[in-house]
C-alpha cells in the first residue's frame, strides 16, 4: 500500500514539472513572438508604400488624389481576401484587397484634430485631410452608435478594394481604432452634384457639362453592372452621391447600400433615397440593376430640370409626357437657369433616354451598356455639329475674300489653299 502511495505522489511530481517546463516554454516563445511582430509589421508597411494601389488598364483610375499618393504610418494589408479582426470583440471581417490601413493619430493630426469639417453624410461627418505627404484626402467618420453605419464601413472597404474605375470614387485607406470606423477617399474638389444643381451661390451648370456629367455617371455604372466580377448593384444613385472634380469630371461615390448579385436581392426593409427609388422594388422588395437605370434616369431628368427628386420630380415629368410625344417637346421642363442656352435636339434626345429608363416597367428600361452609347452619340453628333460649323464659317470667309479681293495668283496657290481647307475639315472628323 505504501508502495503504490510512493508511485502516485512520484508519478503526480512528474506530471507538475513537466507541466511548469510546458508553460516556461510557451511562456518564453509569446514574447519572442511579440518582440518580432512590430518589425513584420514595420517592414510590411514600407512594402506596401513601395506598392502601386492603381494598375493600369481600360477605363482604371492611376491616379488617388491631386497629388501623388503617399503613406502616413500606414498598416499593410494582405492581398487578396485577407482576414481583418479587431481583439476578441464581435466585429466584422473586413475584407480588403490592396487597400491601406491607417492609425487614428495619423487621421487626427491630418483634420487638426477633427475640425477641418466639409460635410455631414447620412452616417456621419466628412472631413477635409492634409497628410504630411502633401495629398489632400476626404475623411468620412462613421457615427459610434451606428450599426447600419459599421456595415456599410464593411461593404465600402470589400467592394472599393478591388473596384478601379476613373469615373468611381477611389478609396484611398481606411482606419478601424479606438472604437472609431473611418473612410479616406479621394478629395473631390469641386463637391457635389447636387450643390452646383441647387446652391444659389455657385454658377449654374452649363447644358454641355451636364450631358458629360450624365455620360460619365453613366460610365460608371456601365462598370459596376458588366464590368466588375461578380457584378454590383448601387442602390442609391442621386445627385448628392456624384462628386466632381477639379476638372468638373463626375465620379460615383458612396457604395454602403451597395450588394453584389450573388448576394440575395430580396431585403426586409426599403433602402434608399426616396424620390429615386424604382416602384418596383418598393412593391416586391427586389432590387436590380434595372433599378439602378431607373436611379439614373431620375438623376438625368434632374439634370435636365434642376428640380429636386424630393419634391415631386416623376410627377412633374409624367404631367410633362402627357403634351409631348415622349420624344419631343420637352423643352418646357428645361431648367430656368440654363436660360434657353441649349441644344434643343440635344436636350430632346436626353429626356427620351431618360422617359425610358423611368419606364415602370423594369423590362422596358434601357441597360447600362445601352444608355453609354445614346450619350456617346449625342457628345459625338455635338462634336461633328461644332467641326461642320467651323469648316462652314472657314468657306464662308474664303468665299467674302475672294469677292472683296480678287485672287491674281497662280491656280497651284488656289490648290494649296483648297487642299488646307480640307485638311481642316478632316481634323474635325471623329
Amino acid at each position: 500500500m505504501e508502495k503504490e502511495s510512493s508511485e502516485l505522489i512520484i508519478g503526480i511530481s512528474i506530471g507538475v514539472v513537466i507541466g511548469i517546463l510546458l508553460a516556461i516554454t510557451a511562456f518564453f516563445c509569446f514574447r519572442r513572438y511579440h518582440r518580432r511582430r512590430p518589425q513584420i509589421g514595420n517592414s510590411s508597411s514600407r512594402r506596401a508604400a513601395t506598392i502601386p494601389i492603381r494598375t493600369n488598364g481600360v477605363d482604371t483610375c492611376t491616379v488617388l488624389s491631386d497629388s501623388s499618393i503617399g503613406t502616413e504610418s500606414p498598416k499593410s494589408i494582405q492581398n487578396g481576401m485577407s482576414m481583418w479582426l479587431r481583439g476578441l470583440r464581435k466585429t466584422s471581417v473586413v475584407s480588403a484587397s490592396g487597400i491601406l490601413e491607417y492609425s487614428y493619430k495619423d487621421l487626427q493630426r491630418a483634420t487638426y484634430n477633427f475640425t477641418t469639417l466639409i460635410g455631414q453624410g447620412a452616417y456621419g461627418p466628412v472631413y477635409k485631410a492634409q497628410m504630411s505627404t502633401g495629398e489632400t484626402v476626404a475623411v468620412k467618420v462613421l457615427a459610434t452608435d451606428s450599426k447600419q453605419g459599421e456595415k456599410e464601413f464593411q461593404t465600402e472597404v470589400m467592394l472599393l478594394g478591388r473596384l478601379h474605375h476613373r469615373n468611381l470614387v477611389n478609396l484611398v485607406g481606411y482606419c478601424a481604432e479606438k472604437g472609431q470606423h473611418m473612410l479616406i477617399y479621394v478629395y473631390m474638389s469641386r463637391g457635389s452634384l447636387a450643390s452646383h444643381l441647387y446652391d444659389e451661390n455657385l454658377e449654374p451648370l452649363r447644358w454641355e457639362l451636364r450631358v458629360q456629367i450624365a455620360l460619365d455617371v453613366a460610365r460608371g455604372l456601365e462598370y459596376l453592372h458588366d464590368g466588375a466580377v461578380p457584378p454590383v448593384v448601387h442602390r442609391d444613385i442621386k445627385s448628392s452621391n456624384i462628386l466632381l472634380d477639379q476638372s468638373m469630371r463626375a465620379r460615383v461615390a458612396d457604395f454602403g447600400l451597395s450588394r453584389e448579385e450573388m448576394v440575395s436581392k430580396h431585403v426586409s426593409n426599403i433602402r434608399g433615397t426616396f424620390g429615386y427609388l424604382d416602384p418596383e422594388y418598393i412593391s416586391t422588395r427586389s432590387f436590380t440593376k434595372k433599378s439602378d437605370v431607373y436611379s439614373f434616369g431620375v438623376l438625368l431628368f434632374e439634370l435636365i430640370a434642376g428640380k429636386n427628386p424630393l419634391q415631386g420630380l416623376i410627377e412633374y415629368i409624367e404631367l410633362a409626357a402627357m403634351t409631348t410625344d415622349g420624344k419631343g417637346g420637352w423643352e418646357e421642363i428645361a431648367d430656368s437657369r440654363l436660360d434657353g442656352k441649349y441644344d434643343l435636339q440635344e436636350l430632346n434626345d436626353v429626356a427620351a433616354l431618360a422617359y425610358k429608363c423611368v419606364n415602370r416597367a423594369p423590362k422596358k428600361r434601357p441597360s447600362m451598356r445601352d444608355i453609354v452609347q445614346v450619350l456617346s452619340r449625342i457628345l459625338k453628333s455635338r462634336h461633328e455639329r461644332k467641326c461642320h460649323k467651323r469648316s462652314s464659317s472657314a468657306t464662308t470667309e474664303e468665299v467674302t475674300i475672294n469677292v472683296e479681293q480678287p485672287d491674281h495668283r497662280s491656280p497651284v496657290s488656289g490648290h494649296r489653299r483648297a487642299e488646307s481647307m480640307d485638311s481642316t475639315a478632316d481634323s474635325c472628323e471623329v
